[in-house]
């Protein structure tokens, strides 16, 4: 980075894999998104509050994909999801949690800046909007517990089970 601050929508990149983290966060910021890693339900739990979007690897032994995918979608952020080309039954259950759509690991390895891009490219409008130019008046005043907090549903959707 050139020292400019990132502008893009923030895309949590969920996955413990650090190849495949790295390859989904490089892909995010190619589409022009901001990716905030989180390799477990905790690390999901503690970011998933402004997020403009989702990439949940299915088949993590960090945490359930499924959940995250779920807690993700009960927070109205949008989801998509990457997992075996041929566990249909897990793509179906995703799609049931809440991702628009599931990929191939093979899709994203041969063509994720393209479609990624796309993805963050149709993100709604206000998703994609840089970060407020002043932060400090788009954050909560230290130790206002109930701005800095979720909808209490939503905290509720957002804890992961861990496996």
């Amino acid at each position: 980075m050139t020292g400019e601050a990132a502008s893009g929508p923030r895309i949590a990149i969920v996955a413990d894999d650090l190849i495949w983290a790295t390859r989904l966060a490089d892909g995010v910021r190619a589409a022009g998104g901001v990716p905030v890693r989180a390799r477990s339900a905790p690390a999901l739990d503690a970011v998933i509050s402004g997020l403009g979007g989702g990439v949940v690897d299915l088949t993590s032994r960090a945490y359930d994909g499924l959940a995250a995918v779920a807690a993700l979608a009960a927070a109205g952020v949008p989801v998509i999801a990457v997992g075996q080309h041929d566990d249909v039954t897990l793509w179906r259950s995703a799609r049931e949690a809440g991702a628009a759509r599931v990929y191939a690991y093979r899709v994203l390895f041969e063509r994720g800046d393209r479609e990624l891009g796309a993805w963050v490219g149709s993100l709604p409008a206000a998703v994609r909007s840089p970060a407020p130019a002043d932060e400090a008046a788009a954050s909560p005043a230290p130790g206002d517990k109930a701005a800095a907090s979720p909808a209490p549903e939503v905290a509720a959707a957002a804890r992961l089970p861990e496996r």
